[in-house]
């Protein structure tokens, strides 16, 4: 046992934090052949994601801490440049502009900004003295808004939120003093009225129909009223594996996506909700960990950053598929199909891994 663990050490793998993510991903791929219809081509898929995106997080977990803040501002530069090219010669898809084609496949650099945007704002407060004053927070919000603004324009307001709530948490671990997060609070709702005006249609009528899905319960607010029905109609134990009469009979829209989680409800109910808050719950709490204990300032902002914003990507996903939250489009974390998401997180936690196994080798 010890030489196992000696070999994961040296091979910067944190078994805490791998055990659970690696049981998230099988988890979601037994809910994702129940919602797609038990479309084995598509597990399949899925599947070869779910390995190239542990591969990419086992190389990234060998890349020293330090190695990794040297890159940050050139990550970043080249994240915001893609976003440039993005609106000004990306592909059009769905109604938003959002890819860029590289001729052998296409690219969404929004979700290079997920993890560029903390990367960078640790990068930049890491060698000063914390909490940052007022021309320093100035400087880092600007880090965080021009890509936020950038990829709100698309549109993506659901990876804008995330890509905010990225680089707001690393400011937030840096000890921003309380006067001035009240301050930005009162700042916003008094922006409300403007950010109401800059949103697109189809937007207002998301907002709309989370405050009252009923006034269109056949168009607008047909989701989320299925949604509900789904999660609502699980109950203690569910309707189990392969029952979910929602999904199955095609009430249930974007079941293999932004929905997974009322599909996961309807057929493992209240006990299998519990369990896949559970590894969460021991994913941040470990991501927490790693945080706490980084050798140096930046990986303490870092680590911190990367797991508060999985967590907001678990707590909107959530919120909007139970109607709490207005729909955004995000997927739930390692269970909705796709890759591009998948392969964010995973190198996020190869981060992670980074920062506290070469700690501990340095330790020794």
């Amino acid at each position: 046992m010890n030489a196992q663990q000696d070999l994961l050490q040296r091979l910067h793998m944190d078994v805490p934090l791998l055990f659970p993510v690696i049981l998230i991903c099988g988890i979601g791929l037994v809910v994702l052949y129940s919602a797609a219809g038990q479309d084995t081509d598509l597990i399949v898929r899925q599947g070869i994601r779910i390995a190239v995106a542990l591969a990419l997080m086992f190389l990234v977990a060998q890349i020293p801490p330090d190695q990794i803040a040297r890159w940050s501002p050139w990550f970043y530069g080249l994240g915001v440049g893609m976003l440039a090219l993005v609106l000004a010669v990306g592909d059009v898809g769905k109604g938003a502009q959002r890819w860029l084609d590289l001729g052998l496949f296409q690219i969404q650099p929004s979700e290079i900004m997920k993890i560029a945007v903390p990367m960078v704002v640790a990068w930049y407060l890491a060698d000063k003295s914390l909490p940052p004053g007022l021309l320093r927070l100035i400087v880092a919000s600007l880090l965080i808004i021009i890509p936020v603004v950038m990829i709100a324009r698309q549109p993506n307001l659901g990876t804008a939120v995330l890509v905010g709530a990225a680089g707001v948490a690393v400011l937030f671990l840096s000890g921003v003093r309380w006067r001035v997060i009240a301050g930005v609070c009162l700042l916003t709702a008094l922006c409300i009225p403007l950010i109401w005006y800059l949103m697109h249609d189809y937007q207002r009528v998301r907002v709309l129909n989370f405050l009252d899905p009923q006034q269109d319960p056949l168009g607008a607010g047909w989701n989320i009223i299925q949604s509900n029905i789904a999660v609502g109609s699980g109950g203690l134990y569910g309707k189990g594996w392969l029952n979910g009469t929602q999904s199955h009979l095609e009430f249930l829209p974007e079941r293999s996506t932004d929905f997974v989680f009322a599909v996961y409800c309807e057929e493992f109910g209240f006990m299998g909700v519990s369990l896949l808050l559970s590894l969460y719950a021991f994913v941040i709490i470990r991501g927490l960990y790693i945080a706490l204990h980084a050798q140096n300032t930046f990986g303490r902002l870092l680590a911190g950053g990367l797991i508060l914003t999985f967590f907001v990507y678990i707590f909107v996903n959530m919120g909007m598929v139970t109607g709490q939250l207005p729909v955004v489009g995000i997927p739930l974390p390692l269970i909705s199909f796709g890759g591009t998401s998948l392969v964010t997180l995973m190198v996020a936690f190869g981060i992670l891994m980074a920062i506290h196994t070469h700690r501990r080798l340095l330790s020794d």
